[in-house]
């Protein structure tokens, strides 16, 4: 890729290198100025399984790829280096870059994250962190001798992410969709069954009551069994209400759960609650459960009132 030297705005997306896979070592040095999100980065890189290291001195750069070539892990890594970093200077992160560059057993993607002095002054502001050049001076002159600082690393990098105007969702689905390759987002969601008398779960994050179903509890033959017994599972799926229900369900959640999942969320639990937590919520959570397989996500299935606490994977 041809690098805009001059370029000082926000690099169209389009423009970020993607994380393609090669015989080289995947190597992204994320640096750029303080409060423009290279924490919250290095997690979405986190999060595509990259080896992440914050604040890597420059001179241990180059030791730290000699070890990770050593094993026969061939993960990707991100490294986060700025002013913070130990005898940081402009120049030595030039040569650096340059040697990294000149390798041929290393792909590097030097990102840089940037922002306004307005939005990084509010930033500070709120959470009251001092500014890493801050020194007894004012936090605006601080922000702009970075800016100072940081204008010669601007000509050595591939990209950059302004999140003046950006959440840091919406910079996490940026990293995800330009280096995490093949590797989807991860989504595990977990289908609960329970039961009202005993409480409704602290961790449900979306709760449905199915006591309006019939309840087998009042069938003799029925009472001891659980909603993972055919019996009563058959018994459950028999009322007349059931069928529209579980349709009514299954669709909000081919319409939710992938935008939990794009959104960034890691862990979903749905909960289905009948009065005990055996029959009725076991039957549902099992008919929904078998049905919500979707790209990216995990599926898991709890029935928190049964013996044993019982964690079963589909």
């Amino acid at each position: 890729m041809k690098k805009d030297k001059s370029v000082t705005k926000d690099m169209p997306e389009t423009q970020l290198v993607p994380g393609e896979r090669s015989e080289k070592r995947q190597l992204v040095i994320v640096t750029g100025l303080s409060g423009a999100g290279k924490s919250a980065v290095l997690q979405a890189f986190e999060d595509i399984h990259y080896q992440v290291v914050d604040n890597l001195p420059l001179t241990m750069v180059e030791v730290l790829i000699d070890d990770a070539l050593k094993t026969s892990d061939h993960g990707a890594i991100a490294i986060g280096i700025d002013s913070r970093t130990l005898h940081f200077s402009p120049e030595l992160f030039g040569k650096t870059v340059k040697a990294v560059r000149d390798r041929k057993d290393v792909h590097l993607h030097v990102l840089f994250m940037d922002a306004s002095v307005e939005v990084l002054m509010k930033r500070f502001s709120e959470t009251r962190r001092p500014h890493p050049l801050g020194e007894g001076q004012l936090l605006r002159t601080a922000i702009k001798q970075e800016h100072e600082m940081m204008a010669v690393v601007r000509h050595v990098i591939d990209g950059i992410i302004d999140t003046s105007a950006r959440t840091a969702a919406d910079t996490r689905r940026i990293i995800r969709r330009r280096f995490a390759g093949d590797l989807s987002p991860k989504l595990i969601v977990t289908f609960m069954s329970f039961g009202f008398s005993q409480g409704v779960p602290r961790d449900a994050d979306i709760v449905f009551d199915v006591r309006f179903l019939r309840n087998p509890y009042y069938v003799e033959e029925l009472t001891k069994l659980t909603g993972r017994d055919k019996k009563v599972a058959n018994y459950v799926r028999a009322d007349e209400g059931f069928g529209t229900f579980a349709a009514q369900v299954q669709d909000m959640l081919t319409f939710l759960l992938p935008r939990f999942r794009d959104e960034g969320k890691s862990y979903l639990t749905v909960a289905f609650g009948c009065t005990g937590g055996r029959h009725r919520s076991v039957a549902f959570a099992e008919a929904i459960a078998g049905n919500s397989a979707m790209d990216g996500m995990a599926v898991n299935l709890y029935h928190r009132e049964l013996l044993g606490d019982q964690l079963d994977k589909h």
